[in-house]
């Protein structure tokens, strides 16, 4: 079911890739995120491309690589050659873009609901909502909006990997710098952003652990302690160390632990979605990343550790570490092997 959050960005994002005749480098389409959408198209083929359509979101721009030629027209915005490369050019909800190019070009388009926008700018920088209003900008050099939309490129090319809440996170720091950089308002004070009471943050982290296998939003733990989405990641990650998408995938990978040891009739498959998980690729790539081991090397140390626990051998960390040398081992000798097959007559 498409919410109103993302149904905006949704559909401006299908638009475009239907006004578009190549097909994206990477596109957010069919992966669920919510408050944003994001593509990037490369093309190398120097063809001519002109394109007329009425936005329905906040269109944020970055040219990672300028066109040769550019002419370009919305809301007042009057361009007729391209801008340096790394420049930002945002277009509000609402415009109608011409826009024509010629010669090879690197552009990232990050499509950001009004919704979003208004629903930070009130809680953060107290702004009528029903009157904040995103003017055009052309070639905009700043680079922390732009650090910020190369985040969400980075997840855009990485599938996704952090899950909803990543990009959840993403589109509130987006519309953050999206006002510092469109509007005179300033931050509340810091005071709102202050640690997570240790009261919130137990209420919060019971939240997540009943919910660690379905898929909770950041609009909804905020919702649970009674804060905005933006003022409570903050709170979160000063309490904790960790952002809000981080610590529930460690808590995930905690569970798959367990998992791990307590059955080892479980497949992979199984574990990666009982702790969570959406599915085995994510839970291989987060467990490792976080252990330093895929979860069947933990598997099998966790069994020779058990083995070895009455005896006073190797520890569980000394075993995954003898088996990823037994892993390297292996995997050198099949190289090695292969190796002297080509070279024989």
């Amino acid at each position: 079911m498409v919410t109103p959050q993302e149904g905006n960005s949704l559909k401006e994002l299908e638009a475009l890739q239907k006004i578009v005749p190549f097909a994206p480098s990477a596109t957010s389409y069919g992966t669920g995120w919510k408050g944003l959408q994001a593509v990037r198209y490369r093309d190398n083929s120097g063809r001519e491309l002109s394109v007329a359509h009425t936005l329905g979101t906040h269109v944020l721009t970055l040219l990672v690589r300028p066109p040769e030629k550019m002419d370009l027209r919305y809301e007042g915005v009057k361009r007729d050659m391209p801008p340096p490369a790394g420049s930002i050019m945002v277009a509000p909800a609402g415009s109608s873009v011409l826009w024509r190019r010629q010669g090879s070009i690197d552009a990232l388009h990050v499509l950001l609901e009004p919704s979003v926008v208004a629903g930070v700018g009130a809680e953060s920088f107290e702004l009528d909502p029903t009157r904040t209003v995103v003017p055009p900008l052309d070639g905009l050099n700043a680079p922390e909006l732009r650090s910020w939309m190369l985040a969400v490129d980075a997840e855009l090319r990485a599938g996704n990997v952090g899950g909803p809440l990543v990009v959840e996170s993403l589109a509130n720091v987006l519309a953050v710098h999206l006002i510092r950089h469109t509007t005179d308002a300033h931050r509340l004070p810091a005071s709102a952003d202050g640690v997570l009471p240790r009261r919130k943050l137990r209420t919060v982290i019971e939240y997540i652990m009943e919910n660690l296998g379905g898929s909770p939003t950041l609009e909804q733990m905020a919702a649970v302690v009674h804060l905005s989405p933006y003022h409570f990641a903050r709170q979160f990650k000063a309490a904790t160390g960790l952002p809000p998408h981080q610590y529930l995938i460690a808590r995930r990978v905690e569970r798959a632990q367990h998992l791990l040891r307590a059955d080892a009739t479980l497949g992979l498959a199984e574990v990666a979605l009982r702790a969570g998980f959406p599915d085995q690729s994510h839970f291989s790539f987060h467990f490792k990343r976080i252990l330093g081991v895929t979860p069947r090397q933990f598997r099998i140390s966790a069994r020779i550790g058990s083995k070895n626990a009455s005896s006073g051998k190797n520890s569980d960390v000394e075993s995954v570490s003898m088996l990823v040398k037994q892993d390297t081992y292996r995997r050198d000798r099949v190289a090695v092997k292969k190796l002297n097959q080509r070279s024989m007559p």
